[in-house]
């Protein structure tokens, strides 16, 4: 199933559309039904972030979650079946304004890694998310774009996060 549009981006589901917005960049967005200050949360606390970050389709769980969610705090997150066969994403926090604003490194490639950024935009007590990364260069994009196919898929989870939260009612 294709959705494009004519102008490059992919609405999937109706709700979230991804995009290459420049030959280094590619953006996320989607509308959740809660305010901005749980869907940061749901960002935020690893009891929660665990529950909906990893694709349910890779088939592989997020085995531990560390964040420490302030400007110069770090983040690790190690997936797999067992110690093993794991492999972990890490990085820096660079900004954080609760609860409008995420913005953090990636750190386990050599010098490819992207920037990733997310903000929380109020709209009538719902909130609309933009997740976006900007890498070093085209060619880590073009390497990297496999990991944003599975960005649908992880906003559907914390869609259902945010309902079992009783997001939509706060």
């Amino acid at each position: 199933m294709d959705n494009r549009q004519e102008n490059g981006s992919v609405l999937i589901g109706g709700r979230t559309t991804v995009k290459r917005t420049s030959e280094r960049e590619v953006t996320a967005t989607r509308i959740f039904d809660a305010p901005p200050r749980i869907v940061f949360e749901a960002w935020t606390k690893p009891e929660l972030f665990m529950r909906w970050w990893v694709p349910k389709s890779l088939g592989v769980p997020l085995r531990s979650c560390e964040m420490d969610v302030r400007t110069g705090g770090t983040y690790r997150l190690e997936f797999g079946n067992d110690a093993g066969s794991s492999w972990a994403f890490f990085g820096t926090y660079i900004e954080v304004v609760p609860p409008s604003r995420l913005v953090w490194t990636n750190d386990e490639g050599e010098s490819d890694g992207a920037i990733s950024t997310v903000t929380f935009v109020e709209d009538g007590g719902r909130t609309l998310l933009t997740f976006s990364e900007v890498y070093p260069s085209k060619e880590a994009l073009d390497e990297s774009l496999g990991g944003i196919e599975g960005t649908p898929e992880q906003f559907e989870q914390l869609d259902e996060l945010l309902a079992t939260l009783g997001a939509g009612r706060a």
